[in-house]
């Protein structure tokens, strides 16, 4: 039995996808008390628990072979409530934990960043038998702006048109932590998860174009302020900006190898993501 967090988000549905089509037996654990029923259509167990309410956590993990543990995106809570559930697992006599961390951790101007390399740390002294797994940003994450360009012509980048990024397709993610979860020899070690090229802004709009048979154009469009709202929506708001920022100045890029090792073939690329998109005006 492998236990999966967030399971109802885009990345926790598509490992618990991965696991099942592996065999896997999978508790989903979720949030909320609300219908699941993609994850009901996989074969999932689903469990309601709360991340930072450790008391149901013993039931949770009773009988887990491994835990994979992803936290919601730009949550406040993320260093101090992963280290409590590393607690939780080692308590529970997890075999294998792997942690879903991000590609350049130690870039402390982003918060969502620190957290997780806080996390990290945090879980390198739990007493845990466990592996990271580090991916860039998802192919997925631009698919709205994708579509927005198909109907206005006009890709909208939030990371200027300089620099580039590695973009993973989520699908390639999620087989990356089927393996971490799954296969033995990998303790102690830290996966980067990337993808195959570094695209800019204007190469990716030029690949919508090539889809469309039209042109497209890349557009750059700052970020609005840091946001409103009470302290979660608020530090929120501050990680996307800074990271927009951090993304404007520096890319974000890495090596595909690492990947490559742990699928046993090269990761899709971006125009792989967009055969499977519907590009239709």
């Amino acid at each position: 039995m492998i236990v999966v967090t967030a399971a109802g988000g885009q990345t926790g549905t598509a490992i618990v996808r991965a696991l099942r089509e592996r065999g896997e037996q999978v508790r989903a654990v979720v949030s909320r008390p609300r219908p699941r029923p993609e994850l009901d259509a996989l074969g999932a167990e689903v469990v309601v628990a709360e991340l930072t309410q450790p008391q149901p956590w013993s039931d949770v993990l009773a009988g887990a072979d491994a835990f994979y543990l992803i936290w919601p995106n730009f949550d406040p809570d993320e260093d101090e409530g992963a280290t409590a559930l590393f607690g939780e697992a080692r308590r529970a006599g997890v075999p294998r934990v792997v942690y879903h961390s991000v590609l350049r951790p130690q870039a402390r101007t982003m918060p969502h960043h620190a957290a997780k390399d806080r996390a990290e740390q945090a879980l390198d002294t739990s007493g845990l038998a466990w592996r990271v797994l580090q991916p860039c940003a998802y192919a997925q994450n631009l698919d709205e702006q994708v579509a927005e360009a198909v109907r206005t012509g006009r890709l909208r980048s939030t990371w200027g048109l300089r620099t580039g990024q590695s973009l993973v397709d989520l699908a390639d993610v999620a087989q990356a932590a089927a393996v971490l979860l799954t296969e033995d020899g990998l303790d102690g070690g830290t996966f980067e998860a990337v993808g195959p090229e570094a695209l800019t802004a204007p190469r990716i709009a030029e690949l919508i174009g090539e889809r469309l048979g039209r042109e497209v154009v890349a557009e750059d469009v700052v970020p609005r302020g840091d946001g409103v709202g009470g302290r979660d929506m608020a530090y929120a708001g501050r990680c996307r900006r800074l990271m927009f920022d951090h993304y404007r100045a520096h890319g974000f890029v890495g090596s595909p190898r690492v990947l490559t090792a742990l699928l046993g073939r090269p990761p899709r690329s971006y125009a792989d993501h967009l055969a499977d998109v519907a590009l239709a005006a």
